[in-house]
């Protein structure tokens, strides 16, 4: 089991699943934590948008969807370094992909321009982490 783990493909997406896992648990756990400040932020931030009436729902909507992948994302580190399957954790990277996509387009909605263009990195990851997990 450990040699398989030690191996560079299957190191490489158990540790893209586990650093996926820990970016959209914290995020996530951010969320639900620190729920009134953000929603708080959040419709300030989308107070000239045609979502202004829509925060809460967004919010919840993407603090599930981001702790999900975050679930997702660890049980398949788990897993690859239990069994070498990579099920959940491609379930998990694309559920992180698409969360990130959606956050994109709020950003962008809200012409927060640099809020965008920080999520750039984070999508680039969460697709190279879909196509690594094809291997």
């Amino acid at each position: 089991m450990l040699q398989q783990l030690l191996q560079p493909i299957t190191f490489a997406q158990f540790a893209t699943a586990l650093f996926v896992a820990i970016l959209f648990l914290q995020s996530g756990l951010d969320k639900v934590f620190n729920f009134a400040d953000n929603l708080g932020w959040l419709t300030g931030h989308f107070s000239k948008t045609p979502f202004r009436n829509q925060v809460k729902a967004m919010l919840v909507t993407i603090t599930v969807a981001e702790m999900l992948a975050g679930l997702l994302a660890m049980a398949g580190a788990v897993q690859i370094a239990w069994s070498g399957q990579l099920t959940c954790a491609m379930y998990g990277a694309q559920l992180a992909t698409i969360d990130i996509v959606l956050l994109f387009f709020g950003q962008r909605i809200a012409k927060d321009y640099a809020g965008a263009a920080s999520l750039v990195p984070y999508f680039i990851l969460c697709v190279g982490d879909v196509l690594l997990l094809t291997l």
